[in-house]
């Protein structure tokens, strides 16, 4: 895979650079900024970028914005954000449009290098890749309308993999449970969501946003 990077610790920059070459990708560009981001995606367009959200000149929210415009701009690109906290603000947000081929890890999570190479892959297949913590933390949420209070346990259990971005097959795996269990769960889910019927859409991208309240 082609990937550029955005990162402005040099040395946390340096050690994805030299990870993502022994895993055989093409690292095309590492950069320090979000404005060289955007200037070395417009001049060679990668399969994918890593990207932090916070970055110079004010560490707030330009690595964040840099990902959104790539989404805009370039939208075959496919993004994975690093945060170094849960920022419910930025992940609902980086989540309004498509989810196909976006990720979004906390920084703790690229220590554990399989984990974070797994993610990448996936966002780069074109799947997702959410923090099992953004998850957890954005499902903690309690309002008087909340979608998911007719949920079971388990079925929340299911859409909180699903919105990892994990495969109906993969849940079965984490869950020690037969995949045609977890078709009964994800349908059992769609009916309460409310989504049985949709056409033209996928429905596994609706319930994650329904669950993610955007």
């Amino acid at each position: 895979m082609r990937v550029m990077l955005a990162e402005d610790s040099a040395l946390l920059r340096e050690g994805l650079v030299r990870l993502l070459k022994e895993e055989g990708h093409d690292v095309t560009a590492a950069v320090g900024d979000a404005a060289a981001l955007l200037e070395a995606v417009a001049g060679e367009r990668p399969d994918a970028v890593v990207v932090d959200v916070r970055m110079p000149p004010t560490h707030t929210d330009e690595g964040l914005r840099a990902a959104l415009e790539i989404r805009r701009r370039w939208p075959e690109v496919k993004v994975l954000v690093l945060s170094q906290y849960v920022e419910k603000k930025y992940a609902t947000e980086l989540m309004s449009g498509s989810i196909d081929g976006v990720g979004y890890l906390l920084k703790d999570r690229v220590a554990q290098v399989g984990d974070f190479l797994d993610a990448l892959e996936r966002v780069g297949a074109g799947g997702t890749a959410f923090d099992p913590e953004v998850v957890r933390q954005l499902l903690a949420r309690t309002t008087h309308a909340d979608p998911l209070a007719k949920l079971t346990a388990r079925e929340r259990q299911v859409l909180e993999l699903m919105a990892q971005g994990l495969t109906n097959a993969s849940i079965a795996q984490a869950l020690h449970v037969s995949q045609s269990a977890v078709e009964k769960h994800v349908n059992a889910l769609f009916d309460k969501l409310a989504l049985s019927h949709a056409s033209g859409y996928s429905r596994r991208v609706l319930a994650v946003l329904r669950y993610l309240g955007t």
